[in-house]
């Protein structure tokens, strides 16, 4: 018994652990579909120009899980192939969630991913990764 109510335990501080991570763009953005963010954040989609958070941030691994289903390694071997043949350029790495606001918020062409709490009314959530 004790060991299922720490089990338990540990499965819900795990969920609560998890981000309620958002894609984000210009207020002026359309919405997007989670298979275009996909697309945008592999270099597919080229309409859109995606801003990253920096390797270290916690966000970054749960986020390319979520919207691609790869892990960052992959994801960073996908672009590394792409910059190499000349057929795109990898998103600019960003410091933290504030930065990617200010970018997101200048270019109606840039999207960017945050934790939903960052969110405020200078960008405008594209769609959710729950």
């Amino acid at each position: 018994m004790k060991k299922l109510c720490i089990t338990l335990a540990l499965a819900g501080a795990a969920t609560l652990a998890r981000a309620d991570i958002v894609v984000i763009g210009n207020p002026a953005a359309g919405s997007l579909t989670k298979e275009q963010v996909s697309d945008v954040f592999l270099g597919k989609n080229q309409s859109y120009t995606p801003v990253d958070q920096v390797d270290s941030a916690p966000i970054r691994a749960e986020f390319y899980k979520k919207a691609t289903g790869r892990d960052a390694a992959q994801v960073k071997a996908t672009w590394s192939r792409l910059v190499f043949t000349g057929k795109g350029l990898a998103p600019k790495e960003l410091p933290d969630a504030a930065a990617v606001k200010k970018a997101v918020a200048a270019d109606p062409k840039v999207v960017g991913y945050i934790d939903k709490s960052a969110v405020d009314g200078s960008v405008k959530v594209l769609v959710s990764l729950d």
